[in-house]
């Protein structure tokens, strides 16, 4: 007889990612507040994010290497990391110019490599079927937690703005705890021994040509995920500078605009058990490339439809990521699937720092709202590279 998953298991890791995720966008929420108290420059605002890209990527890479997450019981290591980069993220209220900044955002980063990743993979080791709807709901929580920090803003624009990073690390530590005392390691976990990174495995990897649609569609996705959902404050800033008369609270509807995304991220993974992960990563790429269309163009419209375009590419953006992860699980041998998955994601969190760091630059240079139309490039060439992905039967 099939042993079936307890109830409390799914619910437990998204909570824990959610809390856990909210380290990431912590810097973005307060950016402001850092600028004016360490007299940095505007465009600090896209450093910010690079540092925190930068450090999951290095993480990621790490982990992979020394096989972390499988030698090492997943739900120790997530509790690790929760509390080390709770830490550090911390330290971000003591730091008193633009490199301990850097630094502190960076080791948050890298650390978060051992809660986003890590989730996923207690997921895994519980759910052998409906992954697709479960990577659904833990992204969800990962999306949940980036436009957590921004809620915490709103509430806190009256005290000090250390209560944001306050707030967030003790959320991070407390699922951390919450997961290993709910959790157990799960029957599908098979650990090892040693070290059992391949180099070669890459190359064989990316001689699939399903794995090289998925990872291609799945870069085109990240570069333009992370940098919309950097430049949201931006944009209602450019907004409400355009727009005198309108009267709103710029850390409020970055919250809700990421926020939404979790909905649809969790939507699209029920859709995905009828329709499949291919037809739903296709749909939010046209949706998300259409929102990017039209966003440079829409500066000049009445605030409620300014508004609902921002919250129509909320919607779209983010729920063809766990399909992307589904499609490059099933695209992977089974020896390979967890060096594909660290591979693909290490690869699509660097791009985000070429496009972040790009649109930085260009706005910072002109000042011209056309250059999030750079955006634009993902989703055209992410639904290029995702065509030819070909269904099994």
């Amino acid at each position: 007889m099939k042993k079936q998953t307890p109830s409390h298991i799914l619910p437990v890791i998204v909570i824990a990612q959610f809390t856990g995720t909210s380290l990431w966008f912590a810097g973005n929420a307060v950016v402001e507040d850092l600028i004016i108290e360490l007299g940095l420059l505007e465009m600090f605002v896209g450093f910010i994010t690079m540092a925190v890209q930068a450090g999951f990527i290095v993480g990621t890479l790490v982990f992979a290497f020394l096989n972390i997450a499988d030698r090492f019981s997943p739900v120790k290591v997530f509790l690790f990391c929760a509390l080390a980069g709770s830490a550090f993220n911390l330290s971000t209220i003591s730091a008193s110019d633009f490199t301990q900044v850097m630094l502190a955002r960076l080791l948050t980063g890298f650390f978060l490599a051992g809660i986003y990743p890590v989730g996923m993979k207690i997921a895994s080791d519980w759910h052998k079927e409906g992954l697709g709807k479960a990577l659904g709901y833990l992204v969800g929580a990962l999306v949940l937690g980036t436009a957590f920090p921004h809620f915490l803003n709103f509430l806190a624009r009256d005290i000090s703005w250390t209560y944001v990073l306050i707030g967030t690390s003790v959320f991070a530590g407390l699922g951390g705890f919450l997961l290993f005392f709910t959790v157990k390691d799960g029957p599908n976990r098979t650990p090892s021994k040693g070290l059992v990174f391949e180099y070669d495995a890459i190359v064989k990897l990316f001689k699939v040509s399903n794995f090289r649609s998925a990872a291609f569609g799945y870069f085109g996705h990240m570069w333009e995920l992370y940098t919309f959902w950097a430049f949201i404050p931006l944009m209602l800033t450019i907004y409400k500078s355009q727009n005198p008369e309108s009267d709103f609270d710029s850390s409020f509807l970055s919250f809700l605009i990421i926020g939404i995304g979790g909905i649809s991220c969790a939507v699209g993974g029920h859709i995905s058990l009828t329709k499949g992960s291919k037809r739903v990563a296709m749909a939010s790429l046209i949706g998300s490339g259409f929102s990017c269309l039209l966003l440079p163009l829409s500066f000049g419209v009445p605030a409620l439809a300014f508004f609902f375009l921002l919250f129509l590419w909320g919607v779209f953006v983010i729920p063809d990521s766990p399909q992307f992860s589904t499609m490059v699980a099933k695209s992977c041998d089974s020896k390979y699937i967890a060096t594909g998955l660290t591979i693909v994601n290490s690869l699509g969190f660097a791009l985000t720092i070429v496009s972040i760091q790009l649109v930085n630059l260009i706005y910072s240079t002109t000042g011209s709202v056309f250059v999030f139309w750079i955006m634009l490039a993902g989703p055209v060439f992410g639904l290029y590279a995702i065509s030819k992905y070909k269904v099994s039967p």
